[in-house]
């Protein structure tokens, strides 16, 4: 069987022979652009469970892509059977297996149209949860598959991360989805994850007149978050879209 390394770098001349490009393989196969960028750059192992997609693409057998193709020099033993027969008992089974064919076909052309509402879905990764609330504890990385609307999709983006609370309605609800671009700094006014001494936010960036910073709800309900000198800070990245669930 092939190494991850392999395998990416197959994928990578066959999208080059078929002159596609990343966001179109991503596109076709149904997986966020991101997640593409990260198996393309090494970063992240392959999927086993998407080589058949990758193969159908690349009108290339999931074993041939994986590396675990077998050839069989064999002579096919229906073959050796039908040249066993008489004329008029080929021609029976030439009629039958002729049947056959037509209706595999059939039942491949009614596949395809099953498949194409899935093109209008991607498939992606929340890798964090936020609080719109009193903050939340995360210890690792959730790394939850998520199934999204392809329209809903921004193109640029770092990662995902689910909202847990309600302090930032209307505009962000609970278990919405954030599209994160990840930076250390983000504007004043503008919508950002932050870590607070251990827990995750999802608040407004605002400035005092005073130089002081806080983070603010949009929700009237809570209130400020002062942050001071004695706090463990972090900006993780800004919010660049929302998904609605």
């Amino acid at each position: 069987m092939r190494t991850n390394d392999e395998i990416i770098s197959l994928i990578q001349e066959e999208a080059k022979k078929k002159g596609m490009s990343m966001s179109e393989l991503a596109r076709r196969v149904g997986i966020a652009k991101s997640t593409m960028s990260r198996y393309f750059n090494k970063t992240r192992e392959f999927p086993l469970n998407k080589a058949d997609d990758f193969a159908r693409i690349f009108n290339i057998t999931p074993e041939f892509l994986l590396g675990i193709q077998k050839e069989n020099k064999e002579k096919p033993e229906i073959l050796t059977i039908y040249n066993q027969l008489e004329e008029p008992r080929q021609e029976k089974v030439l009629d039958f297996a002729n049947a056959q064919l037509d209706e595999q076909e059939s039942s491949k052309v009614a596949s395809i149209f099953e498949k194409v509402s899935n093109e209008d879905y991607i498939i992606d990764y929340v890798e964090g949860l936020v609080a719109a609330g009193h903050g939340t504890f995360q210890e690792d990385n959730l790394h939850m598959e998520v199934r999204l609307r392809a329209e809903d999709v921004p193109e640029e983006y770092d990662t995902i991360a689910k909202v847990a609370g309600d302090s930032m309605e209307p505009l962000i609800e609970d278990n919405d989805l954030l599209f994160i671009r990840v930076a250390s700094q983000i504007d004043i006014n503008s919508i950002g994850i932050f870590q607070i001494n251990g827990k995750n936010f999802v608040k407004k960036l605002k400035r005092d007149y005073d130089g002081s910073w806080y983070l603010q709800s949009l929700n009237s309900g809570y209130e400020e978050i002062h942050l001071s000198e004695n706090d463990d800070i972090r900006t993780i990245g800004e919010v660049v879209d929302i998904y609605k669930v």
